[in-house]
Order: C-alpha cells, then structure tokens, then sequence
C-alpha cells in the first residue's frame, strides 16, 4: 500500500510511476494520498509557500530569511530576470525515459540542484541543519553548510554521513581561523569549499533594522565558530585581556524581558565554551558573551583582495569555487586565480539594493568561461522551471535557498524534502515537455526571449 504524506496507508502503489521519474512518482504520490483527504505538508506554489512560512515564523525569524537588502528591488529583479525567457515546447518527441543527473567536481550527480547555504537555520526549525542535511541526503542533492550553521559539521556529518556536503567559508579576520575551519570541513568530509565574497560589509537590510534584530547578537547561527579550538582560543585571550586590563565600561544595557531572553540565548549557546549544559553556570561565565563579542569582531573583512585567496590554497586540498561572481570580468579573473570553480550570485538580493540581477548575466559569464570549470547559480530560484531556464543558459548546476527554508519551517525535515522534490518534479516535467531526455541536452536553444 502506498504511503500518504502523514504516513498512512491510502491506495495501491503505482509501479508505473515509479518506474517514469520524480514528476509522475511525485504526481502519483500527492494524487493518491487525496484520495484519503491528505494533502501536501508544505504548499506547492512558490507564493503559498512564502506565505505559509511568513505566518508560522516569528517577525523576526521570516525578516531574516526572507527580507533583502533596501527596498528589495534586487530581490524583485532577480525573479523579474526569469519572465524575460520562455520555453519552447517539443512535442512528438520520445521522453519517456528522462535523466537528470549532472557531472560536478569529478562526480556523477543525481540531479544539477544543490541547497544554497543559509545561515541560523535554527531559526526556522529546532533540527536545523540536521534537518537539512538529511532531506538533501534523500535526493543525493549536496547541501552547502553555512559557515553561520546552527550546528558544528562534525554534528552534521555524523548525523547524515552518507549525505554529500560542500562548506562555505565567510573569510574572517583570522586567518587562523580560516585556516582552522578549512581543515574541519575536510576533515568532516565536505567535498569542496565555496568561499563567499560579498559579505566582507553586511548589507543594509531593511527589515532586521527595523526590528533592531541580527541573530548573531543572540548567540545563535555561530555554532562553527564556537566549536572551532582557534576562535574558542580568540575568546579566552579576549577575556583575559578584558580581566587584565579594564577599559571604559560599556553602555549600560536597558534590563527589559528581551534583554533576559537574549542573556539565556547567548548562555544556552555557551556550552561548547564552558563545557557546562546549565545555563545558570553558563550565566555567570564571561566566555559565552565574550564569544559574541569576538565573533562580531572577526566575521567578515573588507580588506579582502584577489591576492588573499593563494592562502586558501595553503590551508586546504579540496576544490575551491569562489561566490558572489557577478560580473563577467571577475569570473576571468577567477579562472586566472586557478580556482575550481565560479558561482554566480548576488547574495539573494541581500547585500545590494538594485544590484544586477544574476541570470542577467549568466548567458555572459558562462560564454566566456566555456566550460573551463563548473558555474553554480543562484539567487531568485524558487522551482523547477527556473532550473531548467539557469540549466539552458549555462549553469552547470543550480543552488537553491530560501524556498527549503520556508519547507523547513512550516513541517521540518519533511518539509524541506518536499520542496526538493517538488522542485526536482517540475524540472523532470519540465524537460520532458520541452521535447529533452536530459539537462545535458539544455542549451539556449530550448528557449525564447520572451
């Protein structure tokens, strides 16, 4: 019998389906769960999913998700960017058999999709990357662990160790601390790392200013941080010198509910510091607020250069793809630079108001790079044709963010799965009805300019 979506048994399998790819398993998995009055955990239409997880997330938790940088008109643009290209539809073509799979760092994949990385993810859900990790795993989808994770990758990969990872590195003040995380995430088995680049200057987001909110002040999204010996290190040397040479005493902080749920936030966060679970101990220790402190103090640099990135090299052997590539010149650049491989972003819209749209300039860079190494895409993906057009116009894989987050949210691990796979549905549908058997076929020609 198969399996509706609460687990209950409704309808005889459907071994044609299973046999015909994701879209019709998909299809024939919801479709015969409703037979029984059950009906998808998360909504399948990219707008009632936002929405949905808009209501279930604290103001604060779907301002950090969701929200972009300004006014949002990059945000806005970067889904505008997809209606200026339609599909060609194919019809009277064999598809009956459909390949989705993609080479990426020497690895055959069962899909061009990975799950972009995205920090605090404990935000949305108290599983968070655990939760992540494992609905990735399900589909052999890599997921990026963030370096803003709310738990260490050593947690993640013993709790999904067959599940393929990547590591995002934000380049911080230490390059010891650098060094340190590197070596972690291929220690951890992360199969390459990307290393972020337009978040050396947090960008002007609107709506956590207006709600005088950044998670990190609250001791949350640092878990790689406070679990690595270098930065726990950076914290004790901060509260000796603190203890060794008292400055000027701080502004005084208003003592109001927030401020106590903020102090229990931080000591919660403190045991890998303290090596103490209560939080009572935890709230007499210097080292939990000190760890805050220290970490706003070396997350990002806007010293960051070009030069920087040979120390990489140094500190790990596993391939390196630069993020945050935008324009046409940089992504040469990098290729000069030697790494393995250019991911093209614009942070989701949350760094630059009215930034350029990335699949603007993907036809561009992908031209122009020419297959030397793999191109990663994201920022404005929210389902399967969207892949398909990123696939189409040279993208060698597709990064996607917060639509899992909204998944995760809204029904957990199951719920991110759900996005995944309604996402990996679309683009099965979506290939076969344009007339193709498998994104390797994809090129321009399965699109017009709208």
């Amino acid at each position: 019998m198969a399996q509706s979506s609460s687990g209950g048994s409704v309808a005889p399998q459907d071994p044609v389906a299973t046999s015909r790819g994701i879209s019709r398993r998909t299809q024939s998995e919801i479709y015969r769960a409703g037979i029984s009055g059950t009906r998808p955990r998360v909504p399948v239409d990219a707008d009632a999913l936002e929405a949905a997880a808009r209501k279930a997330l604290s103001p604060e938790a779907f301002a950090y998700i969701a929200g972009g940088a300004g006014a949002e008109r990059t945000v806005a643009a970067n889904r505008a960017a997809f209606g200026r290209w339609q599909v060609w539809p194919r019809p009277l073509r064999d598809v009956s058999e459909r390949d989705l799979s993609t080479d990426l760092f020497g690895i055959r994949r069962p899909t061009p999709l990975l799950l972009a990385p995205l920090g605090v993810m404990e935000l949305a859900h108290a599983r968070a990357d655990f939760a992540v990790a494992r609905a990735a795993a399900s589909f052999g989808v890599p997921y990026v662990l963030s370096n803003q994770a709310s738990v260490p990758m050593e947690d993640v990969a013993d709790a999904a160790p067959a599940a393929p990872r990547l590591f995002q590195l934000y380049w911080s003040a230490s390059d010891e601390l650098n060094a340190s995380l590197l070596r972690r995430a291929e220690a951890s088995g992360c199969e390459a790392v990307v290393v972020t680049l337009d978040t050396h200057l947090l960008g002007w987001r609107t709506r956590d200013l207006d709600l005088a909110h950044l998670p990190f002040t609250r001791g949350l999204g640092i878990a790689q941080y406070t679990s690595d010996p270098v930065f726990q290190q950076l914290v004790r040397e901060r509260v000796r010198s603190q203890s060794a040479t008292p400055t000027d005493p701080a502004p005084a902080v208003r003592l109001t509910p927030r401020t106590v749920v903020a102090g229990v936030s931080i000591a919660r966060k403190g045991e890998a510091l303290t090596g103490s679970r209560n939080v009572r101990d935890n709230l007499r220790s210097p080292l939990p607020r000190a760890a805050v402190e220290t970490f706003l103090d070396v997350f990002s640099t806007p010293a960051l250069t070009w030069d920087d990135l040979a120390k990489a090299r140094q500190w790990t052997n596993l391939p390196i793809l630069l993020k945050g590539i935008v324009h046409p010149d940089d992504a040469i650049r990098a290729l000069d630079a030697g790494m393995d491989g250019i991911w093209i972003s614009n942070h989701g819209g949350r760094q630059i108001d009215q930034s350029v749209p990335t699949l603007e300039v993907l036809p561009t860079i992908a031209d122009r790079v020419a297959g030397r190494v793999p191109i990663v895409f994201d920022s404005g993906v929210r389902q399967g044709s969207d892949v398909f057009i990123t696939l189409a116009l040279g993208a060698t894989a597709v990064a996607l963010g917060r639509p899992y987050a909204y998944g995760l949210a809204l029904a957990g691990e199951e719920g991110a799965r759900e996005v995944v796979r309604n996402v990996l549905a679309e683009l099965d549908i979506t290939l076969g009805l344009s007339g193709h058997t498998s994104v390797a076929e994809l090129g321009r020609e399965a699109l017009r300019p709208a």
